[in-house]
């Protein structure tokens, strides 16, 4: 089980110690110790006290001008000086000997420098002049011997430049850190748009922590995930620790003699690792049991804040409400399978009592096999279309075969929404809804023939108004008569006439091949005994199809 350890340096962004080396203005020279570039400090600190242990906090690049070497040690010690360990040195104190003024060289040097190891410390910097002209051997031999790295100070560098320089270098890469976490924020919540949102974000995330992420479902199975397929254990191992942030892996984790797991707090994130991979769990949502997993090859001081933004956009995706407004719907729901009348019905949803019907679908699904559609068993296509409906401003969604299909109060006027293509009702009472998701679907497929974003239905006064209702009908039943019964005729005419006669919009619209629209017009005009090249012809017929 993980445990929460406090951090022995502050979540800064540390300085790689070779961008310290590398400003020429400071002439630093590392001559003893390690050298990888993975070696960072987290800030500059000045000290002429022959024990530092006792103030240093850890990851500190240590400045000294050797003041505090003792007269009898500052002679160049042979690189076999011995590792001498007082007795005095206890484990309460690191375990480390105290720098002592007896002894060679060696034994000071040697002391010194574990001291500053044991307290944490990043880096030593040792300063020429005024106290030496050289840097003793007997502390670049211990310092190549406790692996701690040895920087010459040369005497034009001050003290207050160097950690001068270090500030600057951190402010840089706050900057740069700051810069990371907000274009990661803002394409986390593009990515949420999307008609994928989960998968999106998800990639969106892998990306830009440059490893694993992944989507757990209540029970700790892993839902779906993006990025670098992680090393041998880490999915296990991911989907093990979501247990520590799961509430129904804690309803029966109880602990003999202590309180109930409900009533112990549970933690909204956990951290661990697994060999050099880095794991961090999110929960989402307030108790719905979704969980999302990271696997990093590094942590960087953002990468909890990233992590924190996609954990909220996938609350949103994935959970449940059940608020007042839900209970209300489904009361609707029953309702109206009950038998009872849209009107009286159409107050439970929270609107008043004109309303707009929205058909949408994915823009690459234009056409067939460009990529599934929504219903076709993908389980994100339900979140997709969620998140859809909460984009337009209603949860009232229907998820279709081959259309989503979302009921919207009139007050609010749906926009383009990226990555959709929509056909939008006129405005119309609870009697008309069936009228509405007809037109709506004439203008979702009038937009994708036209690749509009948006079509709306046409909402001004037409032809048909200044004609009875009745006579309309039964006007537009004897002249299509002939089609009565041949439903894809009627539809291809209809379609075609809407987009003035054009072959290849029709086939788009139609999901056909412009062939089939070819023969079908064909076989129209000689059931209908009609020139269709005659725009009163056209006309006509046009009316009456619209009274279907």
């Amino acid at each position: 089980m993980p445990e929460t350890i406090a951090p022995a340096v502050p979540p800064t962004p540390p300085v790689p110690l070779s961008a310290l080396l590398a400003r020429e203005d400071l002439a630093l020279r590392q001559i003893a110790g390690p050298s990888h570039p993975g070696i960072v400090i987290h800030w500059a600190h000045t000290s002429e006290m022959a024990d530092p242990y006792p103030y240093l906090l850890g990851g500190e690049l240590l400045l000294t001008a050797g003041v505090h070497v003792p007269e009898t040690a500052r002679l160049h010690a042979p690189e076999t000086a011995r590792l001498h360990v007082p007795e005095t040195a206890g484990p309460e104190e690191g375990g480390a000997p105290r720098p002592s003024g007896a002894g060679s060289p060696g034994d000071y040097f040697d002391g010194y420098v574990s001291r500053i190891v044991a307290a944490g410390g990043a880096a030593l910097g040792f300063g020429l002049a005024p106290v030496h002209d050289t840097v003793p051997g007997a502390l670049v031999a211990a310092c190549d011997r406790h692996g701690l790295p040895l920087l010459e100070v040369p005497p034009q560098t001050t003290f207050s430049g160097v950690a001068r320089a270090v500030w600057q270098l951190m402010a840089q890469a706050r900057l740069a850190e700051l810069r990371r976490v907000t274009e990661a924020q803002q394409s986390l919540a593009a990515a949420a748009s999307r008609p994928d949102p989960v998968p999106s974000v998800l990639r969106q995330l892998a990306q830009r922590l440059g490893g694993h992420a992944s989507l757990h479902g209540p029970d700790g199975t892993e839902l779906a995930a993006a990025g670098r397929d992680p090393a041998d254990g880490v999915r296990a191992a991911l989907a093990e620790l979501t247990a520590v942030v799961r509430p129904a892996a804690r309803a029966t984790d109880h602990v003999a003699g202590g309180p109930p797991a409900a009533s112990r707090p549970l933690p909204t994130s956990a951290t661990d690792t697994l060999g050099p991979t880095h794991l961090a769990v999110y929960a989402l949502g307030a108790g719905e049991g979704f969980v999302l997993g990271v696997a990093t090859p590094r942590r960087e001081p953002g990468d909890h804040t990233i992590a924190s933004v996609a954990a909220v956009l996938l609350s949103l995706l994935t959970g449940e409400h059940r608020s007042g407004a839900g209970a209300a719907r489904s009361s609707a729901l029953v309702r109206l399978l009950l038998g009872t009348p849209p009107a009286e019905v159409a107050p439970l949803l929270g609107s008043g009592g004109r309303w707009l019907v929205v058909h949408a679908r994915p823009e690459r699904g234009a056409r067939p096999g460009s990529r599934p559609r929504p219903g076709r068993g993908d389980p994100q296509d339900a979140v997709a279309a969620s998140a859809l409906g909460a984009a337009l401003g209603s949860p009232l969604v229907d998820l279709g075969r081959d259309v989503v299909r979302v009921l919207v109060p009139a007050g609010r006027e749906p926009e383009p929404q990226p990555g959709w293509t929509l056909g939008v009702s006129a405005p119309v009472g609870p009697h008309d809804w069936p009228a509405a998701d007809t037109q709506a679907a004439r203008a979702l497929a009038r937009a994708r023939a036209t690749r509009s974003p948006l079509v709306r239905h046409a909402a001004r006064p037409a032809l048909e108004d200044l004609v009875p209702r009745a006579d309309a009908e039964s006007h537009a039943r004897a002249l299509l008569a002939p089609l009565a019964g041949q439903t894809a005729l009627a539809e291809t005419l209809r379609t075609w006439l809407s987009l003035h006669g054009s072959w290849d919009r029709t086939a788009v619209a139609l999901d056909v091949h412009r062939n089939t629209v070819r023969q079908r017009i064909a076989r129209c005009a000689g059931l209908l005994e009609a020139d269709l090249d005659d725009p009163d012809v056209r006309m006509e017929l046009w009316f009456a199809l619209r009274q279907g």
